[in-house]
């Protein structure tokens, strides 16, 4: 009798998301102020597109509505002058899945600077090339990803390039970046293989950085990884320690994550936060040629540092607030003017998008009850202001360790009945990230409806990235099977 062997076992999935729980909403009467850092990073959802597209649920922790929302252009007006260097702008109007609520969308915007008047870079890749590396989303896209990049690197730059896996070594040595052929030779010649060990390339990639400092230009560590460190230095805590030491030399970390089954996104979202640098995950050549050839000017170039968001809501005009997403960037209300705390950078060109959820004073679409014994807001603005609520930004220029400070009040006259295209292409990606996180937030607001407003407000879409979304929203519409919350709760 023919005994047939019985089928192997797929490889378990040990992606790993750092747990996280929605923001609450907040009665402004006992907690009128909001804080938070700001992030630009887009990992999320070049993540989560790559789940949908083979057909999988993403789970819930793996969604941060945050880089949802920042991975498009909302085309927030930039700054006329170089003398403050970003503009920020607002915009109120009712909330598309409940007119009874506001939403207000802050939009920061960084001015732009040619490539060509860049200041020289320094740039270390640091590349795993453990034996998890293997597969073809890995290790071949990794030196697919680079090789977008090369052909940006000019005289002035240094390149070097070290990798890990066993044991940490250096491929190339400092080489002037116009050296393409010398560059991507390099590259040629990785190969994957062995365990990782993440600690010692890290430092060995620290080592090279400082020894082709340069003062004044761009010196940072590109870590592509799949983040399964599992030899040398893999507490998570001495890695974050290791990076945020090194940080303070001037030296920032650019994470890259890469493949499927394994990916510990956790670790490549945090490293970048500690390492004054941003996360992006790469499934595909054209989000390699987005990250590292589209947005390099704005990677390369620190406009502003630690810059920090503060609003102060009118409890006489706002009864409730929330914020939507940003949960991992949210700082006490005391760490605003202190300079000492870290936060999120913006590069040249960059932009950030913060969206809050309002209920208007008055509003029968109140969550929370007021507490018996608390401050009572009167429904009536009795300032005369009409101030719905008051935005304090702080930000440090490069090389400088004070902060300034920008102030602008937020009027309740400025609600619109009729919300611009940006705000409700914003409204309807907030949206879709809640639906994959459990679709808890927006009052029920359905599939439909939420495609239907993003598909109004798609707009120009030159790179078709607007269309992508839609598609993916109908992906997810279809793998819940009715079940209007798609995502799954960890």
């Amino acid at each position: 009798m023919l005994v047939r062997p019985a089928p192997m076992a797929a490889p378990a999935n040990t992606e790993k998301y750092a747990q996280r729980t929605d923001n609450p909403v907040q009665r402004a009467a006992e907690q009128p102020v909001s804080t938070f850092s700001i992030d630009v990073d887009t990992g999320s959802y070049a993540n989560v597109r790559r789940m949908l597209n083979d057909g999988e649920r993403p789970p819930s922790d793996a969604v941060r509505a945050e880089e949802f929302i920042n991975y498009f252009d909302y085309g927030h007006p930039a700054p006329t002058t170089r003398e403050t260097p970003f503009r920020v702008t607002t915009e109120l109007a009712p909330a598309p899945w409940n007119a009874q609520r506001q939403l207000l969308m802050i939009g920061i915007k960084g001015y732009d600077v040619p490539k060509a008047t860049l200041a020289p870079a320094n740039l270390v890749f640091l590349i795993d090339t453990s034996g998890s590396m293997q597969d073809p989303d890995k290790l071949p896209l990794v030196k697919q990803a680079l090789r977008q990049l090369v052909p940006q690197l000019r005289a002035q730059d240094r390149v070097s390039m070290v990798v890990y896996a066993g044991s940490a070594g250096l491929v190339l040595p400092p080489t002037p970046g116009d050296h393409h052929g010398e560059i991507l030779a390099a590259l040629d010649r990785l190969e994957a293989g062995g365990s990782t060990n993440g600690g010692d390339g890290i430092r060995l990639a620290y080592a090279m950085a400082k020894q082709s400092f340069v003062e004044g230009g761009a010196n940072r560590v590109i870590l592509a990884t799949d983040g399964d460190f599992n030899v040398g230095t893999v507490d998570q805590n001495a890695l974050e320690t290791l990076v945020s030491e090194q940080r303070k030399s001037g030296i920032a970390l650019t994470t890259l994550g890469f493949g499927t089954g394994n990916y510990n996104d956790e670790m490549a979202e945090r490293l970048a936060d500690v390492g004054d640098g941003n996360h992006a995950y790469i499934d595909s050549v054209r989000e390699a040629r987005k990250v590292l050839v589209q947005q390099m000017g704005g990677t390369l170039l620190t406009i502003a540092r630690d810059v920090k968001i503060q609003v102060e809501f009118n409890p006489e005009q706002v009864a409730e607030y929330r914020l939507i997403g940003y949960e991992n960037r949210i700082l006490q209300r005391e760490d605003f003017a202190n300079d000492k705390v870290d936060a999120g950078d913006i590069g040249a060109g960059h932009q950030v998008t913060a969206l809050y959820e309002i209920t208007p004073a008055g509003s029968a679409a109140q969550r929370i009850e007021p507490l018996r014994y608390g401050a009572k807001a009167t429904q009536a603005d009795k300032s005369g202001t009409g101030e719905l609520a008051h935005l304090r930004l702080r930000y440090k220029l490069p090389g400088q360790d004070s902060s300034r400070l920008i102030e602008t009040p937020i009027l309740a006259s400025t609600l619109t009945r009729t919300p611009s295209p940006s705000l409700r292409f914003a409204s309807a990606v907030a949206g879709f990230a809640d639906a994959l996180r459990g679709g808890e937030r927006m009052d029920g607001w359905s599939w439909d409806a939420m495609i239907t407003t993003a598909r109004g407000a798609r707009g120009d879409d030159p790179r078709g990235e607007r269309s992508e979304l839609i598609q993916l929203m109908d992906a997810a519409r279809q793998q819940s099977a009715g079940d209007e919350r798609v995502g799954i709760r960890q």
